[in-house]
């Protein structure tokens, strides 16, 4: 890497450090929640940018780029210059120093982290840890012993993960740390390892491991990263971190001869790890040595030291077929493996061949047909299908018959242009009743049809089973669109007999959509599997409802690996002209 590439990674890392810091010092000031979000939102898009910030920089082009405005634009060019600004530390000198580290440990207001500072001068959580240790923090005005002690469980507290956060954002994270990892000359490998190398939804924390020769230079590379607030631990191999966004971040560093073992180990799960183990108790010494926890007292077990280049090299030692990360859950992937019948054929990003569920601002999407168009074949797509919502979400913008008309019409002006295929579809309600929403000569001249349930989620189990299988029983073929209603962390699948419905749907003409938003990703795994033990075909979509929501397709496809899926039981995986054939509704 040159060094004006190092020197531009780097300086754009410090900028959204600081619009980071920003946002989070106006959050704990208070009465700002709008400004703080536009400036940690702007923080998100310096550190992602390509080209460079240096060049929009000096082509005075920043407010081009979504989600920077004017001010933020005028404090990126004074942090580029003078490397601060007058905001950053005006905001710093109001609040107590060291705020924004403490502010990590639960409980601690930004008064009482200013009264620990006018009192004990306390600026760190180690600062923090010790005055509770000795008693200090008992003798402020306002705390006493219960809240000593309360607060020094509190910091190894701090330690642990608070929350489990959603894929879409733990990825974005990581990514950043593993582009930053890259720029260190030592590192020969590195990848993302844990939960969010197996495409779980969400994760407690950021596993990384990189291979390299000596771990010292990386780990001081590292505790410099500019998202960094606070490192928990280090030791000869590992640096335990918080990240500026609350999140704790991992790092792991392996010789390059035993890294293959610690990602294996570090990516997990922990139940699939743990029955590797105990097949290699009959198989080669070092296997069972190097796939012993690491620190116990097996992992100083002396034998033969064969180099192993990598996983699949693991797998092949114990007899069996290499086990994708995504599959690594010990749902029965090592008996399958051992027995040499997984699915070689899973399906991948550069599979898919269209991209589905795709919203315009016709109803509640940000970009016009032309711009979903166009973004679909920057991304390589044979086609795109236009399946804005029906009449019935009108708090969506739902399409009446009229303007859906307008926009058939649309549709054909903008084909002319594009290269892309258009095709035109709906997301059409699922009606209390089992219907699909719009009469059957509107959904007949429809190319697509993905029928979505959007409200009433709190129908008991046998009408919400009894309203599902009637609209996969409807005679057109339908995908069946977000197929339980989810949203992680937030609303539940809806209830009912999801067995039943998909005997239903096996016997009808009906696929099921592996719904890409990192919010939805629904169906989840155990679904998709039973699905696909009824030969029940599905898509991948993106629900984009931008041009930027497109990018989600790599979501769809890591839930689908998840569920086994294989590249030929997604139907946008065929050509334009097969999968029209495959999804047409009509059955005429």
């Amino acid at each position: 890497m040159s060094k004006t590439t190092l020197d531009n990674t780097q300086g754009k890392l410090r900028i959204a450090a600081a619009l980071q810091e920003i946002g989070i010092l106006l959050e704990l000031k208070g009465g700002r929640y709008f400004q703080a979000r536009a400036y940690k939102a702007a923080a998100r898009v310096a550190a992602e940018l390509e080209p460079s910030l240096n060049s929009l920089i000096k082509e005075n082009r920043l407010t081009e780029i979504s989600g920077i405005g004017s001010a933020i634009a005028a404090q990126i060019k004074e942090l580029d210059r003078a490397g601060t600004s007058r905001m950053l530390e005006q905001l710093r000198s109001e609040l107590p120093r060291g705020a924004l580290e403490l502010a990590t440990v639960p409980g601690l207001s930004l008064k009482k982290i200013q009264q620990l500072q006018d009192v004990l001068g306390i600026s760190s959580v180690a600062e923090l840890k010790s005055a509770c240790e000795r008693g200090e923090v008992q003798t402020v005005k306002g705390f006493g012993p219960k809240t000593e002690q309360r607060l020094l469980e509190a910091v190894a507290l701090a330690k642990k993960p608070r929350n489990e956060i959603n894929i879409h954002k733990a990825l974005r994270l990581a990514e950043e740390a593993v582009n930053y990892l890259r720029l260190a000359t030592d590192v020969k490998e590195v990848e993302i390892a844990g939960a969010l190398r197996r495409w779980r939804e969400t994760t407690p924390d950021i596993t990384i491991v990189a291979a390299a020769s000596s771990a010292t230079p990386v780990l001081d590379h590292f505790a410099g990263f500019p998202m960094l607030i606070r490192i928990l631990e280090r030791t000869d191999y590992s640096l335990v971190a918080i990240l500026n966004t609350g999140i704790k971040i991992v790092l792991l560093i392996a010789s390059p001869q035993n890294y293959a073992v610690v990602l294996l180990d570090a990516t997990g799960s922990a139940a699939h790890v743990e029955k590797l183990r105990s097949l290699t108790r009959s198989k080669d010494l070092f296997l069972a040595t190097a796939l012993a926890k690491r620190g116990s007292r097996a992992s100083k077990t002396k034998g033969p030291r064969a180099i192993i280049k990598s996983e699949e090299e693991i797998y092949q030692s114990l007899g069996m077929q290499y086990v994708p990360p995504e599959l690594r859950e010990d749902v029965g992937e090592i008996e399958t493996a051992v027995a040499c019948r997984l699915p070689e054929d899973l399906v991948t990003l550069g599979d898919i061949q269209g991209m589905l569920h795709c919203h315009t601002n016709y109803s509640d999407g940000k970009h016009t047909i032309e711009e979903m168009a166009r973004g679909a074949e920057a991304l390589g797509m044979s086609y795109l299908t236009i399946t804005d919502h029906s009449p019935t979400a009108f708090y969506a913008g739902g399409l009446k018959v009229d303007r859906l008309k307008r926009q058939w019409e649309e549709i054909a002006r903008v084909q002319e242009t594009v290269r892309v295929r258009l095709l035109r579809g709906t997301e059409s309600d699922i009606l209390a009743d089992g219907s699909l929403d719009y009469p059957d000569r509107i959904l007949d001249q429809f190319d697509v049809i993905i029928a979505s349930i959007h409200s009433r989620y709190r129908m008991d189990e046998n009408q919400m089973t009894e309203r599902v299988t009637r609209a996969m029983r409807q005679p057109r073929f339908k995908i069946w669109g977000h197929a339980l209603g989810r949203i992680i962390q937030h609303r539940p699948a809806f209830n009912a007999r999801v067995e039943e419905i998909l005997d239903v749907v096996a016997e009808s003409r009906v696929a099921i959509e592996i719904n890409g938003d990192p919010y939805r990703l629904d169906m989840e795994p155990r679904w998709i599997r039973e699905a696909r033990k009824r030969k029940i075909k599905f898509v991948i979509s993106t629900d984009a409802h931008s041009v930027n929501g497109m990018k989600n397709l790599k979501f769809g496809v890591g839930i689908a690996r998840r569920g086994w899926v294989r590249r030929p039981e997604i139907l946008n995986s065929l050509r334009t002209s097969a999968f029209m054939k495959a999804v047409r509704p009509n059955i005429h």
